[in-house]
């Protein structure tokens, strides 16, 4: 995607020279909240498996542990400072603390949702982590939803690299994870959209 800061030829040239730390790392950091392409390069590694380069099991564990890990960081930044950020950026932006309020009281009701299924979701998979730390939820519930949607996500992008990263060109692979993504992440704005409208209406009604 166009805010990725590394290119696909470049997550190929890390995977090529650092093989599973550059799984690892690049999956860390952007669970923590850079936006750097970790899924791309987990999807290179996924196909340097597939192509006998390396090894399948250890890109798998590679992933699922940068996952892991980076979402745990991203969850205690936002924890502790995350909220007074946000609210700085939302002044910048002229947009008001009470809305970043709901978005924040949305996120909280389906805080567990996010995390399992954000990983799929552009930006979502960058920022869920921060966002459960900003919203307090319960650590033992984010432990649990985080590692189990690590597992899910890096089982799904390793395998589906490792497959059909073979019968396919990777850009064009990588091309169809992305549009997934971004499609993903338009339903759950329309989705917080809808339902901070549909609350706004009721407001309104019971006012009357």
């Amino acid at each position: 995607m166009a805010f990725e800061l590394v290119s696909i030829e470049t997550a190929q040239e890390l995977a090529h020279e650092y093989g599973y730390w550059s799984v690892f790392l690049g999956i860390l950091l952007e669970n923590t909240g850079i936006p750097i392409p970790g899924e791309t390069i987990t999807l290179v590694g996924g196909f340097l498996a597939g192509s006998g380069d390396l090894q399948y099991k250890y890109v798998l564990a590679s992933a699922t542990a940068g996952a892991v890990v980076g979402d745990n960081l991203g969850y205690w930044i936002g924890y502790f400072g995350g909220w007074p950020l946000l609210t700085r950026l939302g002044k910048l932006f002229r947009i008001d603390e009470s809305k970043l309020v709901e978005v924040r009281n949305q996120f909280s009701e389906n805080a567990a949702k996010a995390v399992f299924l954000g990983r799929f979701v552009a930006l979502l998979r960058i920022f869920a982590g921060p966002l459960a730390g900003i919203a307090r939820m319960p650590y033992p519930q984010f432990l649990l939803c985080n590692s189990a949607g690590a597992i899910v996500w890096a089982g799904a992008m390793v395998t589906l690299s490792y497959v059909v990263g073979q019968m396919v060109p990777l850009a064009t692979l990588i091309g169809w994870v992305t549009q997934f993504g971004v499609v993903a992440l338009l339903v759950v704005i329309g989705a917080i959209a809808l339902s901070i409208w549909l609350d706004s209406r009721t407001k309104e009604q019971l006012g009357d």
